[in-house]
């Protein structure tokens, strides 16, 4: 790298590293499944020494704050449940405000159906108001089929977030995108996502900082909704090369992200 590229990247990491507000994506941005990824340890560790406001944003709805907390800790990374908010967090707060102490079938897991409940709402297999799909372990043809056949009956649809993949451990995972899709096509219904980019996500994260977008920057792998939803926003955009989204793949959308890092560990080093 020449000098001048060395002096360009410092003067990125200088304009990161002075904002007060982090909104940071998780999978793929701090680590991979049960693992965490370089750099991320420190990263974590800068945002608490420098007093920095953060919040892990995350299109999962798989866990609650509090197993996010317990998984981190089990990377040997501690962090106050506070500092998570989840798709399945959105979409429950969503829910309730259109039709409070409603009912839903779901297809997810139990960070999704926990944040139901929480918010008043009860399962139901038989004439729910809505279909709500998240990730899932124990999606089949029996689930859906049960699905189209409650949205042709009138059940509105709704996903957690639009992600088709995710990464973990063992490589790139379907996601409830592409699980939500058979579903949308066979019952010709449009769903309805609540996670990134979503703005419903953004302004929530906002809120919860107690932050203003000029002094708020958003970390993520993913061009199609983290970068989106940050530029939609008008929030400083960081994208980093440990997920999803590779250079090339990155360099095909039609918008750029401010900032192109190889991982967060670069705004701690």
């Amino acid at each position: 790298m020449s000098d001048e590229a060395i002096d360009k990247l410092q003067d990125r990491l200088e304009r990161i590293r002075n904002k007060s507000a982090f909104i940071c994506d998780m999978d793929g941005v701090l680590y991979h499944g049960n693992r965490l990824l370089d750099g991320a340890d420190r990263f974590i560790t800068w945002l608490q020494r420098e007093n920095k406001r953060f919040l892990f944003l995350t299109n999962s709805s798989e866990r609650s704050p509090r197993e996010l907390h317990q998984k981190l800790a089990r990377m040997g990374v501690d962090v106050d449940p506070g500092h998570f908010y989840t798709s399945a967090l959105a979409t429950a707060s969503f829910l309730a405000s259109q039709k409070p102490e409603g009912s839903a079938y779901v297809i997810g897991e139990a960070g999704l159906i926990n944040a139901l409940y929480e918010v008043g709402y009860a399962m139901n297999d038989i004439n729910p108001d809505y279909v709500v799909v998240g990730e899932s372990r124990n999606y089949n043809t029996e689930t859906l089929f049960h699905a189209v056949s409650l949205v042709r009956g009138g059940a509105r649809l709704i996903g957690t977030n639009p992600d088709l993949t995710g990464p973990t451990e063992r490589g790139i995972a379907p996601a409830t995108g592409a699980l939500i899709t058979p579903i949308a096509l066979a019952a010709e219904a449009e769903p309805y996502f609540i996670g990134k980019p979503n703005p419903l996500m953004m302004r929530s994260a906002l809120k919860r900082l107690e932050s203003r977008r000029e002094e708020t920057v958003i970390i993520g792998d993913r061009m199609d909704t983290d970068i989106k939803s940050g530029l939609e926003s008008e929030i400083e955009t960081v994208l980093v090369l440990s997920g999803v989204t590779d250079l090339s793949r990155a360099e095909s959308f039609a918008y750029r992200p401010h900032h192109i890092l190889e991982g967060v560990g670069a705004i701690a080093s």
